[in-house]
């Protein structure tokens, strides 16, 4: 049980910070792009909106399936902990990315036009007052996004992920073992709470700010 809720806190710890990596990014340009007046920029951004879409529409475990051979390809293997990172980064990152694009669009726009004004550069509004003033939304995204992945890794139990979903699946399910499976599902929902409580904290202190 423990190595399960350890592996379950590594899958997500990764695929976190990879999913804020490429998610972030991303969302500040689907957001730049989706202002733009440019016509070839439209384009792009529309091909690149319909991309996200579809990432997102594909249900994860499907699409972690789909991904084994580049999961193998990349990490050497296509179970485990390192096998299920890909599936969980290219599944949760176009969510994030979208979070992170309804979160700049929050942005009042006065504010934004002030800092045109003064001559700031499209950087340093991304940096200096985009950023800083969704920072509240963008925190609640990453919550949601970081729940969303607890209930990812336990459906990688179906493939071999590894964690508490394997655990579940392996001994809870399939040899009728029910008190694995429900402290698996309490130690997720525990999990799941604290990292909702987290969220909730800091949203709050920066709104405060």
């Amino acid at each position: 049980m423990l190595d399960a809720t350890v592996a379950t806190l590594k899958m997500l710890a990764f695929s976190g910070i990879f999913t804020i990596i490429l998610g972030l990014p991303l969302g500040i340009v689907l957001y730049l792009w989706g202002r733009s007046n440019n016509i070839v920029i439209r384009v792009i951004y529309s091909v690149l909106s319909l991309l996200v879409n579809i990432l997102r529409s594909v249900p994860f475990l499907i699409l972690m399936v789909a991904l084994i051979p580049f999961s193998k390809s990349i990490m050497g293997t296509s179970i485990g902990v390192l096998g299920t990172i890909p599936a969980l980064v290219i599944g949760a990152a176009p969510f994030f990315a979208r979070l992170v694009e309804t979160a700049l669009r929050e942005v009042d726009r006065g504010v934004i036009e002030a800092a045109q004004g003064m001559g700031a550069s499209t950087g340093q509004i991304v940096m200096r007052v985009l950023l800083p003033e969704a920072r509240p939304g963008l925190l609640a995204g990453v919550t949601i996004t970081l729940v969303t992945l607890v209930s990812y890794t336990a459906m990688s139990g179906m493939i071999g992920g590894g964690g508490l979903g394997d655990l579940a699946i392996r001994y809870g399910y399939y040899r009728y073992e029910k008190e694995v499976m429900i402290i698996s599902v309490v130690l997720m929902v525990i999990l799941v709470q604290l990292l909702q409580m987290a969220g909730d904290r800091l949203v709050r202190f920066f709104t405060r700010k």
